[in-house]
């Protein structure tokens, strides 16, 4: 049985939806059990009217909040009674809960990842890695988008191995194609930094490197990994998400002009539609943090119900699969070979 926390509140919308999607996820994952974790009433009252199967799904009260005006380290440290708090002492005490779902504060959810629950041996630093949609209808993932502003060179050669381990163990991409960010697709272009890791990524016979790539081509569907520091990797996906939503702002605009464009669109509104769910974040679930002695997946902080059950899908599916243990191998092979 695959056990998995959920923290119902902290986001915009819980705890209904973090419940409802959480629920909608346990019917379809038959070897799955949930630990719903915040406020018992509101939890109560949401159960109530719902059928499941409540011999795989337990309580746990946490009556506290850690919001976004916390500071991270300090409400981790203070808040123990918070939804997040206990989430996080489930992970290290609750035998064979170990994957746990939030949508809280991204700050105490890595302070509190790392603090408490700790990275695995030879991870030098977890990273997170959020899910985009592409052009092309699939999806693209980014290692790392905004845990490690500065990065070294050990760190961001780890980005892409996890990255690479976790397309391959939760979506089962056989091959997935990794690139690094860059300022230009030439081999010698960037940093020193971007050419020793380039060389890494060339010579790591295990990873299907396709070389760098420009931020403009993020979302083309030619890739499946892209690999940077958490500075350039947070830029690059505020910049995608914020020009795809002032275009379709744009759209909106154009079809509300006069009667011509609404009639155009009126025949085009199957596809409109059709690209509207496309750029919809909740159908892609959150950002996982990999590195971590257990399973941590972030939801965005406005996740509908949809994008919850996503997010305990992956969880599942990283832990059905042995993200971690793969993690852990190929990390310490990686170790043996610099040595």
């Amino acid at each position: 049985m695959i056990k998995i926390a959920i923290d119902t509140a902290g986001g915009d919308l819980s705890p209904a939806a973090n419940i409802d999607g959480a629920i909608a996820a346990l019917k379809e994952l038959t070897d799955a059990e949930i630990y719903l974790v915040g406020d018992e009433s509101a939890i109560n009252r949401r159960l109530q009217d719902m059928t499941y199967d409540k011999e795989r799904v337990k309580i746990v009260h946490a009556p506290d909040v850690i919001d976004c005006h916390d500071k991270p380290t300090e409400a981790i440290r203070t808040k123990t009674e918070s939804s997040m708090y206990k989430c996080i002492e489930l992970l290290k005490s609750e035998e064979g809960v170990n994957a746990m779902v939030s949508t809280g504060s991204t700050g105490a959810l890595l302070a509190g990842a790392v603090l408490k629950i700790g990275r695995i041996h030879g991870v030098k630093r977890p990273a997170f890695c959020p899910l985009l949609p592409t052009v092309t209808g699939g999806f693209v993932a980014m290692c790392d988008s905004g845990a490690n502003i500065e990065c070294d060179e050990t760190q961001l050669t780890q980005f892409g191995v996890m990255g690479n381990l976790y397309l391959k163990k939760a979506y089962g991409i056989k091959n997935p194609r990794v690139a690094l960010l860059n300022v230009g697709t030439e081999e010698e272009k960037g940093d020193e930094l971007r050419k020793a890791v380039y060389k890494n990524f060339k010579n790591d016979a295990s990873m299907n490197f396709v070389g760098n790539m420009e931020s403009r081509d993020f979302i083309s569907g030619n890739y499946d990994l892209v690999v940077c520091d958490g500075f350039s990797g947070n830029v690059l996906l505020k910049s995608t998400e914020g020009g795809c939503l002032e275009l379709l702002k744009l759209l909106k605009k154009a079809i509300k002009k006069n009667l011509k464009t609404k009639m155009g669109a009126l025949l085009l509104k199957k596809e409109l539609t059709g690209i509207k769910n496309l750029m919809d974040y909740n159908n892609y679930g959150g950002a996982v943090l990999l590195g971590c002695k257990k399973t941590v997946v972030k939801g965005h902080g406005s996740s509908k119900a949809l994008s919850v059950y996503h997010c305990v899908k992956q969880a599942y599916n990283m832990e059905k699969n042995g993200l971690r243990e793969a993690i852990s191998a190929e990390i310490d092979k990686t170790a043996n070979t610099a040595e």
